[in-house]
């Protein structure tokens, strides 16, 4: 039992490290079963399409992301230290950035990336409403925000600059992207106390 918990382990972390590599489409089960060092035949066993393997990855990486902001929300000193903390959080998963791992999967996995979406928006909105209430009980967020529309409206701005139609790589760099709409956001809600710590936050050398 332990032994087939840890193969499956081994096959996750390493298709999912494959897929955001090089992207969904191009990466085999010929590619994976060599990569792992096992045969089609073994591979097939414990997923019996690629579809399903897809799916796993997706999901494994979705369980870990939302347990490691968790985390990080619990431990920040406040709201804004929290956002900046996802946020490079985020940053050590961009791989190659001109493979766009969410076009992929919304063009040749529709199923899955529609599913996906509604986990990110059930939990993101979930805790960037929490993070706004909190940090308007701190005086660091404006007092008169519209919480809902707000965390949809970051939740929306987040799925966009993904998206390679409106963000090409050769043109915007997707770790730039992440820090400019932060600052974006964060300058739009904050009260001159939290302008404060967010410029604190900025002057700092990036991890």
């Amino acid at each position: 039992m332990c032994s087939f918990a840890t193969a499956m382990k081994k096959i996750l972390s390493t298709c999912t490290e494959m897929f955001l590599t090089l992207g969904f489409k191009s990466v085999t089960m010929d590619d994976i079963a060599q990569n792992l060092g096992m045969s089609k035949k073994t591979l097939y066993t414990h997923y019996p399409n690629k579809h399903g393997l897809v799916e796993a990855c997706v999901f494994d990486f979705f369980n870990y992301a939302t347990k490691e902001i968790n985390t990080i929300c619990e431990q920040a000193e406040n709201p804004i230290i929290e956002l900046h903390n996802i946020k490079m959080f985020m940053m050590k998963h961009i791989k190659n950035e001109k493979i766009s791992p969410q076009y992929q999967l919304k063009k040749y996995y529709p199923d899955i990336f529609q599913e996906l979406q509604q986990k990110q928006l059930a939990f993101m909105v979930g805790q960037v409403s929490k993070s706004l209430e909190e940090g308007v009980a701190l005086t660091l967020f404006r007092s008169n925000l519209n919480i809902p529309f707000v965390a949809r409206l970051y939740f929306n701005g987040m799925m966009g600059i993904k998206d390679q139609r409106l963000f090409p790589a050769e043109q915007f760099q997707h770790r730039q992207l992440m820090s400019d709409y932060l600052e974006y956001h964060l300058r739009a809600i904050c009260t001159t106390s939290g302008i404060a710590i967010f410029n604190t936050i900025e002057l700092k050398p990036h991890e």
